[in-house]
């Protein structure tokens, strides 16, 4: 006797696969036949120190610091011990980082389901053999290439490969091409190439998936770097040459001073820590079960001004409850449903549409959340599939007696917005139902959508179940039809989606929930929500097709419905075309065009697997809420990076200024290494260390390179002018013996001041750590000035009253010069 649960569609289909058995995967395996293309969420160790240390600035300092290490003495070889520390704390910290982006992408890492001695077990990517059968549903990922052994409404769609955006129908003997995704239905296919022979291997054979790839602000320093390097030759020439020729100083001291000169003019310091800041954030970010799987996903966080939600997921959890059945038979609601002999199902009775529902359910072996509430609801009328003892569709046992049975299916599409199948009733009758959104299976007019948008102004999510007159392959399905019945949906709001729509308002960021569901229904749970202009929700169908005309409908609304995929594409291009940058979020495959589109694009960790793929960042605790820590941290990286450059490029402007007075002036360098070391390590090195992992919640601006170099340019002429002057003044002031030790402590005491203004400035606006920080680096400088043996290890005497206390003068007038040139560039060149 057959199964009674076998379905019409199964009689004529082959038995499943059942896939490879023990001994066949373990022959493939000794063959090498696996997939062993390596997925590694980060460089390897080796990898991040050789990155760390072997880099163009550092063989420049490191050549240097031999040098001075042959000439002595070893105080003016202090920044090379600097430059060893940093190179270790970025070493440290990106092993850090890698530690926790490893565990957390195991996390994340997607697991197909195979089938292995006939039945389906969940694998790793890696434990994927040739010839294995993966069985496919909506969202997954085709991980190897294959061809289709099964297919129920298989729509896969190839436009992360292709470019072409509309899915395509799988059958059987198909072929399948990794990095696809499922975007409807279901099937299995067998894998005919894995590891680096599938075809998305072959595109994208990459060292690591967490690579430093194109941004604003690594470019713009990569860009100030490489002026650097050009000015440095020249002016190392210049200074040997004035040195040792002009001024006739002993070789040794000749280079020390050429060191001195050229060692400033690098902000080593800056590349480490923008590593360091992106590495620290990569880890605060970890810890809150978030997933960043590029880092400059970090710093386009920070200038997000629009972040695109879509609701199912995000604004609610991805459950729903049935709250009602209401019949379309005219007499209201389902309740008072009784038996009619009229056409419509509806007339037959409540008890008939729960049966069609239940049947609809186990037609779909990979339900949605909205069928599987209904599933949940009302179970199928086959009871538990056994061959005995189930509940017929009389609500009675009946044994192996009459079922209802499935001839013909249509999977839930997205783009439809509805899905289908053709059903047996146990008394024979067949007929082909319907359910979807009302108004798309409704002409516009019908009286059953007067229901729907009161329930739906209510925030209730409605499906309409409708009988059809034409078959599931007719394009014209939707004509014609016989509504039925309306499912009521409850959708269950996050509890902290409201918070966190309230903080993206406080942020200047624009929230838009953007959603395939009925616009007025998404924007009553925007409203419960307090989303402003939640009140005025748009029917995408009526969004114009022109980029400019859209984007302006986009900026003018905030709520969204009925939005197909490629809209959500579309939408997405629409603001970035005005200048906006756009965040995503999403977890279903409906979202994936979008969130690879975007800016930036978050994926919930329960989401698909394609949208997990595509997205740079991942929720691995499916919270929406943790969105404001992952904006609030990338606004705290770019920030405090493009504060504390400043420092460090103001250090480069003086210290090519003075080297290039130096040599037109025919005066020795004023300043032997360890005065610059000293300086360097008190006004920029440990501030910015500080500076750059404080709280930051301005959004980031673009033009990174103009916005630091307006202020450095002003701060570093003024500070190598005043420290010159001063540097001249004291070479007419003092005589004799040890003047040249008076005259350079003189200018370090000029320079130091004025350095400790600009990071004064740079610390605003205050709190008490900020000036607590100013004083403390004050404070270290008087601590070396009062310390006998200090001030002999860094060759720092001041000699006398009257140049000391000028040199404080002109540090004073170079600090209000300082405050008049930053306020002048604020209004002359705003950012």
């Amino acid at each position: 006797m057959s199964d009674p649960a076998q379905t019409a569609t199964e009689e004529h289909l082959p038995a499943p696969h059942p896939g490879l058995s023990a001994p066949e995967v373990a022959e493939r395996v000794a063959r090498g036949d696996v997939n062993d293309v390596p997925v590694r969420s980060s460089r390897s160790t080796a990898e991040i120190v050789r990155a760390n240390v072997f880099t163009r600035f550092n063989a420049i300092i490191g050549v240097l610091f031999l040098i001075i290490l042959v000439v002595g003495p070893l105080q003016d070889g202090l920044f090379g011990f600097v430059i060893v520390a940093n190179t270790a704390i970025g070493i440290i910290q990106e092993l850090r980082a890698k530690k926790t982006l490893d565990s957390l992408a195991v996390i994340g890492e997607a697991r197909p389901i195979v089938r292995r001695d006939g039945a389906p077990c969940p694998i790793p990517t890696s434990g994927i053999v040739l010839d294995d059968v993966i069985e496919l549903g909506p969202g997954d990922k085709c991980v190897v290439d294959g061809r289709v052994l099964e297919a129920d409404g298989l729509e896969i769609d190839e436009s992360l490969l292709t470019g072409e955006a509309d899915p395509v129908l799988k059958r059987p003997g198909d072929p399948v091409m990794s990095g696809s995704f499922v975007v409807a239905g279901g099937g299995a296919f067998a894998a005919t190439k894995v590891g680096r022979e599938a075809y998305a291997a072959q595109l994208a054979e990459e060292a690591s998936r967490f690579t430093l790839v194109h941004s604003e602000l690594r470019t713009g320093i990569s860009r100030i770097l490489k002026y650097v390097t050009w000015m440095m030759a020249p002016t190392a020439v210049g200074l040997v040459v004035s040195q040792l020729f002009v001024q006739d100083h002993d070789w040794r001291e000749a280079v020390r001073r050429m060191v001195a000169g050229i060692v400033p003019m690098v902000p080593e310091g800056l590349v480490l820590l923008t590593s360091v800041a992106f590495a620290i954030g990569v880890i605060r970010l970890g810890r809150k079960q978030c997933l960043v799987q590029e880092l400059p996903a970090i710093e386009g966080l920070a200038r997000v001004d629009v972040v695109c939600l879509d609701k199912t997921g995000t604004l609610t959890e991805g459950g729903m409850d049935v709250s009602e059945l209401r019949l379309l038979d005219g007499e209201g609601s389902g309740e008072k449903g009784g038996e009619k002999d009229s056409e419509n199902a509806g007339e037959k009775g409540e008890a008939y549409v729960r049966q069609v529902l239940g049947a609809l359910g186990k037609a779909d072996p990979r339900p949605n959340a909205s069928l599987q509430a209904i599933i949940d609801a009302y179970p199928a009328p086959d009871g538990s599939d056994g061959p005995n003892g189930s509940d017929g569709p009389d609500g009675k046992e009946h044994g192996a007696g009459p079922r209802w049975q499935c001839t013909d299916s249509l999977p839930f599409s997205s783009a439809r917005k509805y899905s289908g199948a053709a059903l047996r009733s146990p008394d024979g009758e067949s007929a082909t139902w319907l359910l979807g959104a009302p108004d798309v299976l409704l002409p516009a007019g019908d009286p059953a959508l007067a229901h729907v948008e009161d329930l739906n102004a209510k925030g209730l999510r409605v499906l309409l179940l409708a009988r059809a007159t034409r078959g599931l392959d007719d394009p014209g399905v939707t004509d014609g039809v016989r509504p039925t019945g309306l499912v009521v949906l409850e959708q269950r709001l996050r509890p902290d989606a409201g918070a966190t729509l309230r903080y993206f308002a406080e942020q200047d960021v624009s929230a838009k929930v953007i959603s395939g569901d009925n616009a007025v229904s998404v924007g009553a749970v925007a409203a419960k929500l307090g989303l402003t202009g939640a009140e005025g929700p748009v029917d995408a169908r009526r969004l114009p097709a022109e980029r400019e005309a859209m984007g302006r409908v986009l900026d003018e609304g905030a709520v969204f419905g009925r939005v197909t995929p490629q809209q959500k594409r579309d939408m997405v291009g629409a603001l970035q075309h005005r200048g906006h940058t756009v965040a995503m979020t999403g977890d279903g495959v409906n979202d994936v065009l979008a969130l690879k589109d975007a800016d930036i694009g978050v994926s919930m960790g329960s989401g698909s697997e394609a949208t997990r793929a595509v997205a740079q960042i991942v929720l691995l605790n499916n919270s929406f809420a943790t969105l404001p820590s992952v904006v609030a941290e990338g606004r705290r990286v770019i920030g405090n990076i493009t504060r504390v450059a400043t420092l460090f490029l103001t250090k480069t402007v003086y210290s090519v200024l003075l080297a290039i007075l130096v040599v037109c002036s025919q005066v020795p360098y004023p300043f032997l290494p360890r005065h610059l070391t000293l300086l360097s390590t008190l006004t920029i090195g440990i501030p910015a260390f500080f500076l750059a992992l404080a709280p930051n919640k301005e959004r980031a601006k673009p033009h990174f390179v103009r916005r630091v170099m307006r202020y450095a340019i002003p701060a570093g002429v003024i500070a190598g002018v005043a420290t010159f002057a001063a540097y001249l003044l004291a070479r007419h002031y003092y005589t004799g013996p040890g003047a040249l030790d008076a005259e350079t402590s003189a200018a370090t005491l000029t320079l130091f001041l004025i350095s400790l203004w600009v990071l004064a400035i740079i610390a605003r606006p205050y709190t008490w750590w900020r000036i607590g920080l100013v004083l403390a680096m004050a404070a270290g400088f008087l601590v070396v000035l009062a310390t006998p043996w200090l001030q002999h290890f860094f060759a720092l005497k001041l000699v006398g009253r009257t140049m000391p206390w000028a040199a404080v003068a002109i540090a004073a007038v170079a600090a209000a010069v300082l405050e008049l040139a930053w306020r002048w560039v604020d209004r002359r060149f705003p950012a």
